[in-house]
């Protein structure tokens, strides 16, 4: 990305960097795009796309011979602040983030920092589970949620740590469901560790509640059972079907200063 104070400027930029890409062939695109993100940024700017030094050439070409393409743009920034939204259960799909594990150390990295914390607490090593060859039995864990949360934990903490590496930080966080918790530890909430902990806990509470429903619809059409809600932490607000968790649940994975409520609806309560 090229910015500047005026539109003459930013023009005078993306000759200088199409100069320099010509002279000094030993650039490659993401050497250039992390210096790039590292500068002050102005009003007027210039982003364009490329996975080598000559797609980014020609997108610089391009765009001063009048002819930009996608995925180049340019414009006049108007103001306005910067928010992550993390994704809740759902996102998650085999792979993901697999090339940017390979391609990115800072993703990479982050990653396995999650991992190395979520794995005390899960069965299978969640890398294994997330990189898994489709098909095989790993691979189907991915959408059990004790490891679909922990998943898009570890995927939206290592997302967050590479763009903060190149510079983009957010005035404003937020998330829903285990986005929530990934926000929550972003913004300093919780240390890694507590968050892991946290987010490994919620995830087998919320799958075991869920099959406790389906195995509740599965009695009532025998003609028995009901379906029921569990409830970590917090006093009991009376409603139907749920119980506390207890000491072995969330409680005690939080700090001691910090209250955290989490109710589990398995399903209506007729």
């Amino acid at each position: 990305m090229l910015s500047a104070r005026t539109s003459a400027a930013l023009t005078a930029q993306a000759e200088n960097l199409l100069g320099a890409l010509d002279g000094r062939p030993g650039y490659d695109a993401a050497s250039v795009g992390r210096a790039l993100a590292a500068r002050s940024r102005f009003e007027h700017r210039l982003v364009c796309w490329g996975t080598d030094r000559e797609a980014l050439r020609e997108q610089l070409t391009g765009w001063l011979d009048g002819r930009a393409s996608a995925p180049s743009a340019s414009g006049v920034t108007s103001g306005g602040r910067t928010a992550f939204l993390f994704s809740g259960q759902g996102a998650q799909r085999l792979g993901m983030g697999r090339e940017l594990y390979r391609t990115f150390p800072v993703y990479a990295d982050a990653f396995d920092e999650v991992c190395a914390h979520v794995d005390l607490e899960l069965r299978r090593p969640l890398r294994e589970v997330v990189f898994a060859a489709e098909g095989s039995e790993d691979a189907g864990l991915l959408d059990r949620t004790e490891y679909t949360q922990p998943a898009l934990f570890a995927v939206e903490v290592a997302l967050f740590r590479l763009f903060a590496s190149w510079g983009v930080t957010p005035d404003y966080l937020i998330g829903h469901s285990v986005g929530e918790l990934a926000a929550a530890h972003l913004a300093g909430v919780f240390t890694l560790p507590d968050a892991c902990r946290l987010v490994a806990a919620r995830g087998r509470l919320m799958g075991a509640a869920a099959r406790q429903w389906c195995d509740g619809r599965a009695g009532r059409r025998r003609g028995g059972g009901a379906p029921a809600a569990r409830r970590a932490g917090g006093p009991d607000r009376g409603g139907r079907g749920q119980r506390s968790a207890g000491d072995g649940g969330v409680r005690r994975h939080v700090r001691s200063r910090t209250r955290v409520r989490i109710l589990l609806r398995t399903g209506p309560e007729d």
